[in-house]
């Protein structure tokens, strides 16, 4: 057969194909008790997975399983740094740069060797039984072979993400009234200036050898974690297993609405949602690679990381500010994280998806002439195909703009991506569909919360829709209730609405000395299953699967009665090439929304270069006229593509040159928007928008 028909009938088989898929059901009606609703499973398992190894119950034990079976196999690497340099900038400000190494690796059976260790060191040290360890710091290997010591000692461990403020650390670690905190020498400075406030840690092992001198600053007994290990290499201690039922993380949310809450999760929660995402991404296994850089005090990472371990996958440490070539704190000419270990998984959120996509777009938009032509030509063809087109680019032409064009982009995160989990926040098509096309690789988008493990939904491999967030996990349930006041019921149509419960052995026990609000969102049924009420609103398609349509606490009614979702619209106006965060605002006296707008520093300044617009600095760019009428003009043209009501587009914006960071307090590590304080921070411009 000549390449000429091959080429000809390849696209129409495989059109044929993937419209084939398109009436499959992913998720089948459920029966189901308590509260009445519109319930869903999985269409592949009748009732919630709990585990999907047998004779396996504790993270416990899926982690020393996932040892013997791979024991010479790479588990967990680093990166060494060889140098670092202070480069200074033209307007004074200063940022450390890092020349890192290649990877450096130890085996499974070296890690559990080194968990075994670190678990007797604990002992010896001073740790009793039925205290609390809290791990406080950035994601490293240190942090994953802590959590799993603590593991074998049957010791709970509370999470706290290394950005947290002052407030919020003394409240979880004296909540908790932990004994013990591993931490690294940047979190041990912290917790040193707030000493007085903390009242029941007694030791602190820091991560890093050369940590800080507490001297004269406390009681605490320090240990580096070198000397933990060593220790409990040379008086090893029988391990002291956990139950299904033992509590293994109190992981304290990223408080955007005020303190962080403590959610208790049992080893048996967190396995649940582990066997169920295992039972989802395909040929998941020892050929794999997976870059870890998001906080292992989110559970998206924590679950993924003990998943990875289990299968005899290698897990390469990593930053949000060493990821690429040309992230913030790579030294120009060295390589960046997923440059070395070219992953073959990613876990990511959109904020950062959303970045990638960017970064792409600016250097197809600095470059022009051909190379920008070129580059759309393709995109515009390869969209077309996985759009379900005929005419799109298949074959032959696939695989020719793959190495023309789209093997650059690849190679910004390796050059391996074959499988994509992004969590955390909803993701746009637009950033889905740049992904798909660009790197080849399909997402599994999911929908869960700390307080379901992360389990919910999760895309399926071969569901190449947008906007949706699949069918529910094997290990949930997912039910629909009536919200009359939002105007939501499970007898709409053509789809049944409502507030979205998750109910399965992944919903954890509650809020650790909390239980008013526990009560509050917490429910059991007369069958014995837990649910959680979300809060999200959300509505089924024809396939089972959710889309999320609404949050209830994020709905402002305005002056004449028209009802505004702010998340919703900011994740429409969000796609501005222009906009790097923002927050809309709604005043219910007023018949109209504002938005504060974090400007795109570089999407800006490359336009008024290319407009000839004068400015000295970004913040005085930010204030001129034409550059509010011009980042206006393209919120407008998102709110049109997203189909806004004109009631939903901002009438009034304040451009803002200084980004939200968790180190600003803006925004939660997970980086979502902390409304009460930017509220609170911009009192002033939020009350010019609307003159009295």
């Amino acid at each position: 057969m000549s390449a000429y028909i091959v080429g000809v009938l390849a696209p129409l088989l495989l059109t044929l194909a993937l419209r084939s898929k398109k009436g499959k059901n992913r998720g089948l009606p459920a029966d189901v008790g308590g509260e009445p609703g519109y319930a869903i499973r999985n269409y592949r398992f009748t009732s919630p997975v709990e585990t999907a190894w047998e004779g396996i119950k504790t993270l416990a034990d899926l982690f020393e399983h996932g040892c013997k079976q791979h024991g010479n196999k790479n588990l967990l690497g680093t990166r060494k740094i060889i140098s670092k340099e202070t480069e200074v900038h033209q307007d004074g400000r200063s940022f450390e740069k890092l020349h890192l190494g290649e990877y450096e690796w130890k085996n499974y059976g070296q890690v559990f060797q080194v968990v075994c260790n670190v678990a007797s060191g604990l002992v010896q040290v001073g740790h009793k039984s039925g205290e609390r360890v809290a791990i406080f710091a950035d994601t490293r290997e240190e942090w994953f072979v802590a959590l799993q010591a603590c593991f074998r000692r049957n010791v709970t461990v509370v999470t706290m993400y290394a950005s947290l403020g002052e407030e919020a650390i003394c409240h979880s670690l004296n909540e908790t009234e932990v004994t013990t905190v591993i931490c690294g020498n940047k979190e041990l400075k912290k917790l040193i200036d707030i000493s007085g406030q903390i009242d029941t840690v007694e030791r602190v092992i820091c991560m890093d050898d050369d940590f800080v001198s507490t001297e004269g600053t406390n009681s605490w007994k320090i240990f580096s974690y070198s000397e933990v290990e060593r220790i409990g290499k040379e008086n090893p201690v029988e391990a002291d297993l956990p139950l299904p039922a033992d509590v293994a993380v109190i992981m304290y949310t990223s408080g955007s609405t005020g303190l962080p809450k403590g959610v208790m999760m049992t080893h048996s929660n967190v396995l649940a949602t582990v066997s169920a995402v295992m039972t989802i991404v395909p040929g998941l296994g020892s050929s794999d690679v997976y870059l870890a850089y998001l906080p292992l005090a989110h559970i998206l990472e924590l679950a993924a990381e003990n998943l990875f371990a289990a299968v005899g996958s290698s897990i390469g440490y990593g930053t949000p500010l060493t990821l690429t070539d040309t992230s913030s704190k790579i030294k120009r000419g060295t390589k960046g994280d997923a440059s070395v270990l070219r992953p073959t998984l990613l876990a990511s959120v959109p904020a950062i998806l959303d970045r990638v996509r960017d970064g792409v777009r600016k250097k197809v938009d600095s470059a022009g002439g051909i190379s920008k032509t070129l580059f759309n030509l393709a995109y515009s063809r390869r969209l077309s195909a996985i759009n379900g087109s005929w005419f799109g680019a298949w074959g032959l032409e696939k695989l020719i703009w793959s190495f023309l064009v789209f093997r650059k982009v690849r190679a910004i995160l390796g050059g391996r991506i074959r499988f994509i989990l992004s969590g955390g926040a909803p993701l746009s098509a637009d950033t889905q569909r740049f992904i798909n096309v660009c790197l080849g690789a399909p997402i599994g988008q999911g929908y869960g919360l700390t307080e379901t493990c992360a389990g919910g939904t999760f895309s399926e491999y071969d569901d190449t829709s947008v906007g949706r967030v699949g069918a529910p996990l094997p290990c949930s349930y997912i039910k629909l209730i009536d919200w009359p006041e939002g105007g939501y019921l499970t007898s709409d149509s053509p789809m049944p609405r409502g507030e979205i419960l998750i109910g399965g052995p992944n919903v954890t026990l509650g809020y650790f000395k909390n239980d008013e609000k526990t009560k509050e969102v917490y429910k059991v049924d007369e069958n014995g299953l837990r649910w959680f009420y979300t809060g999200d609103v959300g509505q089924f398609h024809k396939d089972g699967c959710l889309e999320i349509i609404d949050r209830k606490k994020d709905i402002v009614k305005l002056q004449h009665g028209e009802y505004v979702s702010l998340g919703k619209v900011e994740a429409v106006l969000s796609t501005s090439p222009y906009v790097d965060n923002i927050m809309l605002y709604a005043n219910s006296f007023h018949s109209y929304c504002v938005a504060l707008v974090v400007a795109s520093q570089s999407a800006i300044e490359s336009w008024a270069v290319q407009k000839g617009v004068e400015f000295n600095d970004f913040a005085s760019l930010c204030e001129k006229e034409e550059t509010v009428k011009e980042v206006y003009g393209s919120l407008v043209k998102a709110a049109k593509t997203g189909r806004l009501q004109k009631f939903e587009i901002p009438a009034k914006i304040k451009l803002l040159s200084e980004p939200w960071t968790p180190e600003s307090g803006l925004v939660t590590a997970a980086l979502k928007l902390k409304r009460d304080v930017i509220r609170k921070t911009f009192s002033e411009e939020l009350a010019n928008f609307y003159p009295a």
